[in-house]
Formats: C-alpha cells, sequence, structure tokens
C-alpha cells in the first residue's frame, strides 16, 4: 500500500497509469486540508526561483517553501525530489554539488529563461504563498490562540454543568452566531 505525505494509505496509482510521468509533482494538497496550495505547474516556478536565489539540497527547497508559507504548509521529498529531477531532465536545473549524498541544485541558464518568461505567473503564487503566511501568522497569534482557548473552555464547562434547555442553546448559539458577524466585519 503506498502512503502519501499525509500518512494516509491509498492505491498507488503509477506515473504511467495517468499517462504523464510527472503529474503528481504539482497536483498535491497544501495547508492542512484547506486546499490546494499550488496548481500544475506552480511547484516547478517557485523551486527555480529559489535555485535562482542560491544553489541548493531538497531540503533547503522544503525548508524555505515551509518559510514562504508562513510555516503552514511543508511539502514532502516525494514531491520536491521528483520535482528536481523533472527540472534536471528539461534543462532547467542541474547538480552542481554531490556531498555525503546530498545532491546540490542549481539554476540553468534555460531556467532562467524560462522563470523570465512566466515572471506573472510567479508573482501570483509568491502572493497567494504570502497571503498563506500572513494568515498562518494571524492564526498563531498569541491573543487569537487565548480568545479561541477560552471561548473553547466557556463552552466545555457550560456544558459540564448539566442539560441544556431548548432557550439555553438558543442564546448560545446566537452569541456564537453574533461573535462570527463581529468577526467577519471586523
Amino acid at each position: 500500500m503506498h502512503r502519501d505525505h499525509h500518512g494516509r494509505g491509498g492505491r498507488d496509482h503509477g506515473p504511467h497509469e495517468r499517462g504523464d510521468r510527472h503529474e503528481h509533482i504539482d497536483g498535491f494538497r497544501g495547508g492542512r486540508g484547506r486546499g490546494r496550495m499550488f496548481e500544475h505547474g506552480d511547484l516547478k516556478l517557485i523551486v527555480l526561483n529559489l535555485l535562482r536565489a542560491k544553489p541548493s539540497h531538497g531540503y533547503e527547497i522544503m525548508k524555505a517553501i515551509e518559510d514562504l508559507a508562513g510555516g503552514d504548509y511543508s511539502p514532502s521529498p516525494g514531491v520536491v525530489y521528483p520535482t528536481l529531477t523533472l527540472l534536471e531532465e528539461l534543462g532547467y536545473a542541474e547538480m552542481t554539488q554531490e556531498q555525503d549524498g546530498k545532491k546540490q541544485y542549481g539554476i540553468t541558464s534555460e531556467g532562467s529563461a524560462h522563470l523570465d518568461s512566466e515572471r506573472e505567473a510567479l508573482q501570483r503564487i509568491l502572493a497567494r504563498m504570502a497571503s498563506t503566511g500572513s494568515i498562518a501568522d494571524a492564526r498563531r497569534a498569541p491573543e487569537l490562540q487565548r480568545s479561541m482557548e477560552n471561548f473553547k473552555m466557556a463552552l466545555h464547562f457550560r456544558l459540564g454543568r448539566g442539560p441544556l434547555d431548548v432557550g439555553s442553546v438558543r442564546r448560545i448559539a446566537d452569541a456564537i452566531d453574533r461573535a462570527a458577524v463581529d468577526i467577519e466585519r471586523s
């Protein structure tokens, strides 16, 4: 049984069953179930952009992507290394050094030209990742963490005091709904 980068099991559809040997590289999910982090081709551009900044090992690329996403997404080795192989096969990246089994990759002139031709797409991807990072930072704000914990504890304690009548359920639901509207409007 195949395990994806989240540890879930499933049928391993080999690349040749889909007809595109590299189709799986960009179609992964990111951000803890909040939808796709990258669309088809996006990861290749991000990796090329990182390689343009400095030659890197696969782990360094994974860490850099995680940093770009504000820690809210980290690609698996099963996504990054095939992307590096694809970029090498396309002539966009090359191994610049190998030491202790670690391959360091750099961008080629063809890769740089391709990245230049995809400048607008790259800017959209980087903006989306910056937004994800901003949301992740806000989600981790101590004030919000404290408030969410207070809310959960208040609800837990109230439910622990005994059964709720219909009126109490309605008042609690109304309070939650008002808070949701206030949050949405702020």
